[in-house]
């Protein structure tokens, strides 16, 4: 499928979507969007991706009119709760060692838009994470490697050392990491193909 005969924006500042994007072999350009990524206390999980997907894409929509948009959204959830990016070191030491010996969800949002159709996709996936038990050394040594802080539960799957915390993982692999790359695939071929 030629993708490319439309112009292509990703409106995210994550540099691991733009890797997954370019690992489809996808040609797009970047576009810098500032929402406010507020999480609604009782909120849903699904709904909170799926609105902050949709809140990003009305963002994109005020800087590009021509081409397809794509926003996503990345959120943790353990015992209910959602976790999003930590704070400073101190609050992610606090969310990994939550983590540690549990099994938590991780929800991404995606919105992919023609702005020439209106055609548009909003869907989610959700992967089921299972942590080994982290110890305070290993906590440590991903602090030195890694950056906790732009992270949605203060992990990333595919940093080096970060993948070292990961037990078991029940389904997409790439939706822990940012974007749930096969469903983003065939969600573009619908939005195109109109």
């Amino acid at each position: 499928m030629n993708f490319n005969s439309i112009p292509i924006f990703l409106a995210s500042k994550s540099p691991r979507r733009k890797k997954l994007l370019k690992q489809i072999g996808l040609n797009f350009s970047t576009l810098s969007i500032n929402v406010d990524e507020e999480i609604e206390d009782g909120e849903h999980p699904v709904r909170t991706v799926k609105r902050l997907a949709e809140v990003k894409m009305i963002a994109a929509e005020k800087k590009k009119k021509k081409g397809i948009l794509i926003t996503a959204d990345t959120i943790v959830v353990f015992n209910n709760k959602i976790i999003g990016k930590p704070k400073n070191l101190i609050e992610a030491r606090k969310i990994l060692k939550e983590l540690s010996g549990n099994t938590h969800k991780v929800f991404t949002g995606i919105m992919i838009k023609n702005t020439m159709t209106g055609k548009f996709i909003i869907d989610y996936e959700m992967t089921k994470v299972t942590f080994n038990k982290l110890s305070d050394a290993m906590i440590d040594d991903y602090f030195k490697r890694g950056n906790p802080l732009d992270k949605a539960g203060a992990y990333g799957i595919q940093d080096d050392f970060g993948a070292l915390f990961i037990k078991s993982i029940n389904g997409c692999y790439y939706n822990v990491v940012g974007l749930p790359l096969s469903k983003f695939y065939f969600s573009l071929q619908q939005v195109i193909n109109c």
